[in-house]
């Protein structure tokens, strides 16, 4: 899941960064990436078999499928959100504009983003539990194998089990994300 994040992050950004001053690229780049947020998991994941094979591949290229709307939607709203004055101000101290957008634009819109990574992060976490299906990763497996037994000593233990990681996962990330956002956002855009 972390890999699947991890360049999610890069090709959202990116292409948020690509795509914002753009409104028609903007809405291509937001309706192909919410078309993918649109198809059934199962789907998905029984699609990618025949070209990727069972196990990680497949479910790496489906997370990361699935992460990036949030984090390529919140990277065009908080560059965008930026207030004008603020970037003329910028462009009046001899800025370039690849110095503004490090300097001035990414940080501001930084919390935004990250709020995007966080919603994307729960949002496969989720979504990896059913890669247990196509032999991924992860405690899909325990949730699928309590299923399949269902009726036997332990098999709601065990589907419990797999829930319950899966929860608390989860409750770990978003503290995680609560103080990653504390610690990277400068006291004055705090919340």
């Amino acid at each position: 899941m972390a890999l699947s994040i991890a360049i999610a992050i890069v090709v959202a950004v990116g292409v948020g960064i690509a795509v914002y001053r753009h409104q028609r690229a903007a809405g291509v780049a937001l309706g192909v990436a919410g078309v993918f947020l649109t198809i059934p998991s199962f789907a998905l994941f029984g699609l990618l078999i025949a070209p990727l094979g069972l196990g990680y591949p497949p479910t790496v290229v489906a997370l990361v499928a699935y992460a990036l709307l949030p984090i390529l939607r919140n990277t065009i709203t908080g560059l965008r959100g930026i207030d004008p004055a603020v970037l003329e101000s910028a462009r009046g101290m001899g800025m370039s504009a690849r110095r503004r957008l490090l300097r001035v634009e990414l940080p501001l819109a930084w919390p935004l983003i990250l709020t995007g990574i966080r919603i994307s992060t729960l949002i496969t976490l989720g979504i990896a539990a059913i890669a247990a299906a196509i032999n991924g990763p992860g405690l899909g497996e325990l949730i699928f194998s309590g299923i399949g037994r269902i009726g036997a000593v332990n098999a709601v233990n065990e589907t419990v089990t797999g829930i319950l990681g899966i929860v608390v996962l989860a409750l770990l990330f978003d503290v995680l994300f609560f103080v990653v956002r504390r610690a990277t956002t400068p006291r004055g855009l705090r919340a």
